[in-house]
């Protein structure tokens, strides 16, 4: 399409979750409680971990970056999703559209590499019982959790990259809460077909090698645990895997059925982004203080020493 007659724009317009003023306000404040919760939630896991000499092992390692990551990946999402329900105008730039992009991309690529990692701790943990302080060096641990923040920021390098050279014209509405690169495409009247191509790719890739590297370590993982003869061995054994097993199943479940739907403006479609972008980081550290002994410990272990610190101060 021949940009010349066209006016290129340089900002879109959100059309968010409702029009609806009283709809509006009640989704501010749930948002708003949801977004708070789960920055707490992340923070203190992930200030517990680091702080507690106890949880100083590569799962919790590797678990405070996971923290890490949902804390900034509902923080490129929700704080702007709160200030549209605020707003009559609910007007982004290209630029900021385009810089939410990379950041969705980079915490949610660097999250499926995070959970393939941690997927490969626990299949060490369970078959190689007796070798995994040798084998999950922290020099290892280390070049594995860098290694998956890389392939996440360079997924999302090149992807914002090519979308950079992208002129929009004519229509300016984006049917949901927040900047995605498919839904960027159809406003752009520049040729996509290079930058749909390397996004499909990029994901196939990213998303597809990931997931059949955590298949393929919990093949293993299971396999070995139904060799295990005691019942009691068996469930200890599970035990250490569920919270992670919960944590894949919603990651990569929302995640389907978010990119599985057609981009629209229906409800379901804004239903699987809400649960995907906002939801799944809530819930995480949830899922690991509830269901974990030693992070509940840990947890607990912290409290009781602030509260005397802060007794004793006063």
């Amino acid at each position: 399409m021949d940009v010349r007659n066209h006016s290129t724009i340089f900002e879109f317009i959100l059309l968010g979750l409702s029009a609806d003023p009283h709809a509006q306000a009640l989704l501010f404040v749930l948002f708003l409680i949801v977004y708070l919760m789960t920055l707490l939630g992340n923070l203190v896991i992930f200030l517990v971990i680091r702080t507690d000499s106890h949880l100083h092992t590569p799962m919790y390692f590797f678990l405070s970056h996971l923290s890490f990551l949902d804390f900034c990946f509902s923080s490129a999402t929700v704080p702007n999703l709160l200030k549209n329900l605020l707003s009559q105008k609910k007007i982004i730039s290209v630029k900021d559209c385009l810089a939410q992009v990379f950041f969705l991309s980079d915490s949610g690529g660097t999250e499926a590499c995070l959970l393939s990692v941690m997927a490969y701790d626990r299949y060490v943990a369970i078959c190689y019982p007796l070798l995994y302080g040798q084998i999950m060096s922290n020099q290892l641990c280390k070049g594995l959790v860098w290694g998956s923040w890389v392939l996440g920021f360079l997924d999302a390098f090149i992807n914002i990259l090519l979308a950079m050279d992208l002129d929009f014209c004519g229509n300016q509405c984006i049917p949901h809460y927040s900047c995605e690169l498919p839904s960027l495409f159809p406003l752009s009247c520049s040729d996509v077909s290079i930058n749909f191509t390397v996004m499909l790719c990029s994901s196939l890739l990213h998303g597809l090698g990931t997931c059949v590297l955590i298949i393929f370590s919990y093949t293993f993982i299971v396999s070995t645990i139904l060799s295990i003869s005691s019942s009691t061995g068996r469930r200890k054994a599970f035990s250490t895997c569920f919270s992670h097993i919960t944590t894949v199943l919603l990651f990569y479940g929302s995640a389907v059925l978010r990119y599985s739907t057609p981009n629209s403006d229906s409800p379901l479609e804004l239903i699987f982004s809400v649960q995907y972008s906002v939801i799944t980081p809530l819930l995480n550290p949830l899922i690991y203080s509830l269901k974990n002994n030693e992070v509940k410990t840990a947890i607990k272990r912290s409290l009781k020493k602030y509260l005397q610190y802060f007794t004793e101060r006063w």
